[in-house]
């Protein structure tokens, strides 16, 4: 009964994944709907056009810039459309020669000429700047068992899950340029569960909340923030060490951070940026902090599974602990056909060496191996 809070947990999150295909939308429908909306409104015949999962792949090679903008707003406004990607390549050339772009994992096909147009609007669809993979604090769901190599954590079996989502208020293009904007909100809950004890105490629970802006130009995207968190102990974690030399922190702090990010061809994107805090307790930490990593989603997908392979590293350097380097490796596979409320299924092992993000134990150095079910956009 130990491992029955973590098991819980998973099982909640999978249980949906069976009625997904309930709610898919029809790729052969919106290509038609959206060829009629083109020819109907611009006067363009384009028959051919590709859709995957809801994305629209516009050939614009050879239309005009006013017709372009045009019809991606135009497309972008059919219900179902989760994306529109421009290529550069001509329609016919499309249908010639679909090997000149590779759909990756996750949401669109992306190469070195194309560039994704979301919809806009009040509470849109998917996300400008894609979540970081490894980052283990981006606010997503998830539940992950980790065995601690250290000594420095409250025992060695320990399920760590999150609760969390960016949801993008709204969006919208700079001007008539295909280069968008939006503004959100990002909270996250993050928790850790001592499988050791009887109770399969919580340890520790982090809490983040913040309002977001971020932006995209073709491969290129961007992610700015001003947020609050704070950490706080679990009830029987406490009543254990109430006669041990524990020390509580009262940890709390605002911060504003900047991420920038580059997609390169095949499902490489690298990205790197930094951060600084104010109203912080303790009042001696130290603000300052650099993040940097790199993402690989396989164009690739191993068609008997409907899965692609994923392999991404996320390193922290805070000024607080004398800029020592906190790694987090994450690899696995993402499953293309389970899905909930849109958000696609991801088993990862995981691997972190450096100073933990759980709040209270921010002055402890660890070690784990994981493995865990992960739910993203």
């Amino acid at each position: 009964m130990v491992y029955l809070r973590f098991i819980v947990v998973l099982s909640v999150m999978l249980m949906p994944v069976s009625f997904v295909h309930a709610t898919t939308q029809d790729d052969s429908y919106i290509a038609g709907y959206a060829a009629g909306v083109l020819k109907h409104d611009l006067n363009l015949d384009m028959p051919s056009l590709i859709v995957r999962d809801g994305v629209i792949t516009l050939p614009a090679g050879s239309l005009e810039a006013a017709d372009r903008d045009k019809a991606v707003q135009l497309l972008s406004e059919i219900p179902g459309v989760n994306a529109v990607k421009v290529s550069e390549a001509t329609s016919q050339q499309s249908v010639d020669d679909p090997s000149t772009s590779v759909q990756i994992a996750g949401d669109e096909t992306v190469s070195a000429t194309e560039s994704i147009i979301l919809p806009t609007g009040l509470l849109p669809k998917g996300h400008l700047f894609k979540p970081l993979l490894a980052d283990p604090r981006w606010p997503h769901f998830s539940a992950a068992y980790r065995n601690y190599l250290s000594d420095n954590f409250d025992g060695h079996n320990i399920a760590s899950v999150s609760f969390g989502e960016t949801i993008p208020f709204y969006r919208s293009n700079f001007g008539q340029s295909t280069v968008q904007w939006e503004a959100g909100l990002q909270a996250g809950v993050f928790s850790d569960f001592n499988l050791d004890a009887s109770s399969s105490d919580l340890v520790n629970t982090d809490f983040i909340a913040s309002v977001y802006s971020s932006m995209r130009a073709g491969q290129f995207s961007a992610f700015g923030r001003i947020y609050h968190q704070s950490s706080h102990l679990g009830d029987e974690f406490l009543l254990r060490k109430v006669n041990t030399k524990f020390e509580r922190v009262n940890l709390s702090y605002e911060g504003a951070d900047l991420r920038l990010s580059y997609e390169l061809p095949y499902g490489v994107r690298v990205y790197g940026g930094g951060g600084g805090l104010f109203h912080t307790e303790p009042s001696e930490l130290k603000p300052w902090s650099v993040q940097y990593g790199v993402e690989f989603r396989s164009p690739w997908r191993i068609d008997f599974a409907s899965m692609r392979p994923i392999v991404a590293a996320d390193i922290k350097n805070y000024e607080e602990n004398n800029w020592n380097t906190d790694v987090s490796a994450r690899a696995g596979v993402e499953f293309d056909n389970l899905q909930v409320l849109g958000r696609k299924l991801q088993i990862l092992g995981e691997y972190y060496n450096g100073y933990t993000p759980s709040g209270q134990f921010y002055k402890n150095k660890v070690e784990y191996l994981g493995v865990g079910a992960h739910f993203y956009f």
